[in-house]
């Protein structure tokens, strides 16, 4: 299924015929094209390839595809399939990205339901009801949570630009994707973007500050920054400026030195990111280039009041990993070298959108370090916004209490 319209709806499930369609985010921005997701196996390599990503996107299409593919053991009178079967494919299904707590807490529920039938009894309809109800839920409890982290994130905006006293334009800066093209729809940290946008852009703030400018950064080496959050601020007409990873430090100094960057000198008030997981004290993995965001805010925090910047985690609260205690034992993910050493997309030719190649930028066979994921300090972190009106900051001793 292929389109040359835009659209922001990662995930397409119909509950009446049990079917699954994903947008290929490999695709974007240049074509719009769904997948059909028909087994665990479909879901396992759209997971791993990157074609849906985003951690409560991925938990969602993994549930969703369990579902599709429990349903369709019922329609063949000879599969043979066992509980126990079911249960070794979804612990398989888990490892296309082992770093978001997310697909794994999905996945365990779904095995936990499993737990009181016979694991070598057959696959009967009383368990595909199940799952899929577990799945519909998931994503209509995603979409709910990710309006609510947008409200609390707004409402913790406007506490923190109150309180200093704050007037006049601000600028957000964010990384990667977390968008409704990484959830069921709008999104978490994006989300935030999105919702201050919608009550704080300028005419519309009853604040004596507003929303002017969002700097989203490439995201390196996979691009999902320019590919995918570009694409989402572009289609709801936020105004914002790409830039590259390293350009963080010298665009938040030159904006505090009031000089203007592409006509906007509204100073970088606020870091907002995702997150793959949240441990116990806080720590948190998310998409490798966040780690040394934080430390640029923590920086720039030791400067004037009015230069200080929030760094915010957003994130619902599937993505807590409560049983993990610190970020040291979090799996990070490494991906293939070549994500490094070469570069693939279409050639441009004018207004004309041409072949997708793969163009090389390095030494063939040099040793390459790839991994997906970094791990923020919980001390770098100020704050992390779920969906629960209770804003997560660090007691007096300078420590998370997430539980």
């Amino acid at each position: 299924m292929s389109s040359d319209e835009k659209t922001l709806k990662a995930i397409k499930f119909n509950k009446n015929d049990v079917s699954l369609d994903i947008l290929d985010q490999l695709l974007l921005p240049y074509t719009t094209k769904y997948i059909e997701i028909q087994t665990i196996e479909d879901a396992f390599q759209a997971i791993k390839k990157m074609q849906v990503r985003g951690a409560p996107a991925i938990a969602i299409v993994g549930a969703f595809a369990i579902a599709v593919e429990v349903f369709h053991y019922l329609q063949d009178k000879n599969s043979g399939k066992t509980v126990g079967d079911l249960i070794k494919d979804i612990d398989y299904l888990v490892t296309s990205r082992p770093t978001a707590v997310n697909l794994s807490n999905a996945c365990n529920e779904i095995k936990d339901s499993l737990k009181k039938y016979d694991s070598s009894s057959l696959i009967v309809k009383e368990q595909s009801d199940l799952i899929l109800d577990y799945a519909v839920n998931l994503y209509e409890d995603d979409l709910a949570n990710n309006f609510k982290i947008g409200d609390n994130g707004v409402e913790y905006i406007k506490r923190v630009l109150n309180a200093e006293n704050f007037k006049g334009p601000f600028s957000i800066m964010t990384i990667c994707n977390t968008g409704s093209l990484a959830t069921s729809g709008h999104g978490t940290a994006l989300g935030i973007i999105r919702s201050a946008y919608s009550s704080l852009q300028k005419d519309v703030s009853k604040e004596e500050f507003f929303l002017e400018h969002v700097y989203p950064c490439e995201t390196r080496p996979y691009n999902q920054g320019a590919k995918l959050t570009s694409y989402e601020l572009n289609y709801e007409k936020i105004p914002f400026t790409l830039i590259c990873d390293n350009m963080a430090s010298a665009l938040i100094s030159t904006l505090n030195k009031s000089k203007a960057i592409k006509q906007s000198t509204a100073p970088v008030k606020f870091i907002i990111v995702g997150a793959d997981r949240v441990v116990s004290n806080g720590d948190t993995a998310n998409k490798i280039g966040t780690f040394q965001l934080s430390t640029i805010s923590n920086h720039f925090n030791g400067i004037e009041k009015f230069q200080k910047i929030k760094f915010i985690v957003a994130a619902p609260k599937t993505t807590i990993d409560y049983k993990t205690q610190t970020g040291d034992d979090i799996i990070i993910e490494e991906r293939p070298a070549n994500e490094l050493t070469s570069l693939k997309g279409p050639v441009i030719d004018g207004d004309k959108i041409g072949e997708k190649l793969v163009v090389g930028i390095a030494p063939p066979g040099i040793s390459v370090w790839n991994p997906a994921f970094d791990v923020t300090p919980h001390e770098l972190i100020d704050s992390i916004i779920t969906e629960d009106p209770h804003v997560f900051e660090k007691n007096s001793n300078g420590e998370f209490e997430l539980q």
